[in-house]
């Protein structure tokens, strides 16, 4: 441990030796099934309240974003799939593998 002296490292491992040995199972360290669902949310609950939620208008703007960038990488896609594949009819005509 960083920042302990022996001693203090052997009553820190002892303490945990203790505690651990109270209970047989970590379902028993930790509560019945409800005990930790009410923990969970609880702990749900306050990572939302942290949370920086968007504002409409960023929203909005971040849709437009999306939208546009996904109609430009359609459009080229298609433009590339077009050429490549009038590219390798031509080969095929050209070279009579068609």
């Amino acid at each position: 441990m960083i920042g302990l002296r022996s001693d203090e490292t052997s009553q820190v491992r002892t303490n945990v030796a203790e505690e651990a040995g109270r209970f047989e199972t970590v379902k028993e360290a930790t509560g019945g099934r409800i005990e930790r669902m009410r923990l969970f949310l609880s702990e749900v609950r306050n990572e939302l309240k942290r949370v920086t939620w968007p504002s409409q208008k960023e929203v909005y703007a971040t849709t437009v974003v999306v939208i546009l960038t996904s109609a430009f990488f359609g459009l080229y896609l298609f433009i590339l799939d077009f050429g490549l594949n009038s590219l390798v009819q031509w080969v095929f005509r050209k070279f009579g593998a068609a």
